[in-house]
């Protein structure tokens, strides 16, 4: 109930920040007829529907599992991510659609100089709202959150290079280059969509691999075996078969084994899984571990 009471709080700050960082993008772009303005504006209101969403479906991510919910509710999470990310990219998709039509219409001509200080002004906010998330997820292992906080990263970057290149830009009129000024909007807004596509891409895959129980990522694969098989050794148990499969925010380690007697121990088998629970608990949350003996 702790980290439920937490992740929601996490949740909470991120859509209020985002509510409000939505609404003056729009306000600031409508004045500055800015297309990049514009399209962080509509990034950060597709990411408050999956917020909200997310807030009321939090409870179901804490609930363990049963017999009649074998994986609980972790995929529906997962679920909702792949909705987020083919929400974003659609988005992009269109808003950029736009901008370069707006470029080939002849350009957009704006103030460079209130377009940087407004962003460098975004940029410390977002900062400032990061350092803060990440302090209170320090108890939480949520795929969600780790989400936002890669949203809020992005943030960062996007408003301090944009900060940056609209600064560099009140100098290219003075320059050979000065025919760019009236697409440099548009420019940058694409430059910034480009940007964002690896990270929505890996999230969409991350996301999918989970929902259809596939295996984790190769580093974590191999530091649960190097825990178990070292672990396992001790008691000359010899690991044969290792299911590694992640649902949403918790993973499933199923370790098939042989032995070398005529016959298992319960004692040393109850010792033996307490040991690489112990151990894979320093390393992972929000797991569950079995050894299970091969015929």
């Amino acid at each position: 109930m702790i980290k439920e009471k937490k992740e929601k709080q996490i949740l909470w700050l991120s859509f209020l920040a985002g509510l409000v960082f939505a609404i003056v993008e729009f306000i600031f772009a409508i004045f500055s007829h800015s297309q990049s303005v514009l399209m962080d504006a509509v990034y950060d209101a597709s990411e408050l529907i999956f917020i909200a969403l997310i807030l009321f479906l939090t409870p179901l991510f804490h609930k363990p599992v049963s017999e009649k919910h074998p994986y609980g509710f972790y995929q529906v999470e997962s679920i909702f991510l792949i909705i987020k990310v083919f929400m974003m990219l659609s988005v992009t998709v269109g808003v950029s659609a736009e901008i370069i039509k707006s470029a080939l219409s002849g350009g957009n001509p704006i103030n460079e100089a209130s377009i940087s200080a407004f962003q460098l002004f975004l940029g410390f906010i977002s900062i400032f709202i990061f350092l803060v998330m990440k302090k209170m997820n320090k108890s939480v292992s949520s795929p969600t959150v780790d989400a936002e906080l890669l949203g809020w990263k992005l943030d960062i970057a996007y408003s301090i290079g944009m900060s940056f290149a609209f600064f560099s830009a009140m100098f290219i009129e003075k320059t050979p280059l000065s025919f760019l000024s009236p697409y440099f909007d548009q420019i940058v807004a694409v430059l910034v969509m480009v940007f964002m596509l690896p990270e929505s891409i890996k999230m969409l895959w991350d996301s999918i691999k989970d929902v259809f129980l596939f295996s984790p990522d190769e580093d974590t694969v191999n530091k649960i075996k190097d825990i178990c098989t070292d672990i396992m050794s001790q008691n000359n148990f010899n690991p044969v078969f290792f299911d590694i499969t992640r649902t949403g925010r918790h993973m499933w380690i199923a370790v098939y084994f042989e032995i070398y007697d005529d016959y298992l121990k319960i004692d040393d088998l109850k010792i033996t899984t307490d040991k690489i629970n112990q151990k894979i608990s320093t390393e992972f949350e929000n797991y569950t571990c079995e050894l299970i003996l091969t015929p």
